[in-house]
């Protein structure tokens, strides 16, 4: 990690390896964690595999939606390692997305009490890793991770 272009966020999820990566995996439960309640996320694309789409939308009323994210996986390693960038849209197309462009690194790990989670989040610039701190790096996605949590450790994550 680079601490002038990177932010990173460590959990251990109480939950199985296995039950976490379907979190990811699996657009129903994506779809439950995946953007900060109450807004609502519509999983429009969720292809987990190298050159696979991730696009998103969201909504603050579940009636009317919105663009939130559009992505390219680039790396995916089974129960291992999910690599995506919004740098490039979901159709290879180079973008310019907003607010900052970015590459998640987001690792699976075997833990005592359930699954090591860590996320890295790289960013091209000192101006750009700072802004998504400003934005509130650690609350999103702090408050995403719990929602992730609470999926893989419930009933149907399992």
């Amino acid at each position: 990690m680079n601490p002038d272009l990177d932010l990173a966020l460590d959990r251990v999820i109480r939950a199985p390896r296995a039950a976490v990566w379907r979190a990811w995996t699996d657009p129903a439960r994506f779809a439950q964690w995946w953007i900060p309640q109450p807004a609502v996320c519509r999983v429009e694309s969720l292809a987990v595999r190298p050159g696979g789409g991730l696009v998103t939308s969201m909504s603050d009323d579940g009636v009317t939606f919105v663009p939130h994210l559009d992505a390219t996986f680039l790396v995916v390693d089974d129960l291992e390692r999910i690599v995506f960038t919004n740098a490039l849209d979901s159709t290879w197309r180079p973008a310019d997305p907003q607010p900052v462009a970015m590459t998640a690194e987001i690792t699976f790990g075997e833990h005592p009490d359930g699954t090591d989670y860590r996320v890295l989040i790289r960013h091209g610039d000192p101006s750009a890793r700072d802004r998504h701190e400003k934005l509130g790096f650690l609350d999103g996605w702090g408050t995403v991770t719990s929602q992730l949590a609470s999926v893989a450790a419930g009933p149907a994550g399992r």
